[in-house]
């Protein structure tokens, strides 16, 4: 399963820059919506589209790495 880090991420932004980000003010920066944002931070299940992966890279500069991680999960044979 890949998971999305958005919270993580915006966290490293602000201390990065000192400028707190909201879902609102991402929102503003990304042209995605709010309710797009919530989903991609709480919904482990959510499948973005690579667009959207971009867009949010370029706001929060940062690289796919650093937003996605992949979780590999032990089967159960």
């Amino acid at each position: 399963m890949i998971l999305i880090k958005l919270r993580e991420v915006m966290a490293n932004y602000r201390q990065k820059t000192g400028e707190r980000l909201t879902y609102e003010i991402l929102a503003k920066k990304t042209g995605l919506s709010k309710a797009t944002l919530e989903s991609l931070a709480s919904r482990n299940s959510y499948n973005p589209r690579l667009s959207t992966i971009e867009q949010l890279c370029r706001a929060l500069k940062c690289t796919p790495g650093e937003l996605l991680e992949l979780v590999v999960e032990e089967s159960s044979e």
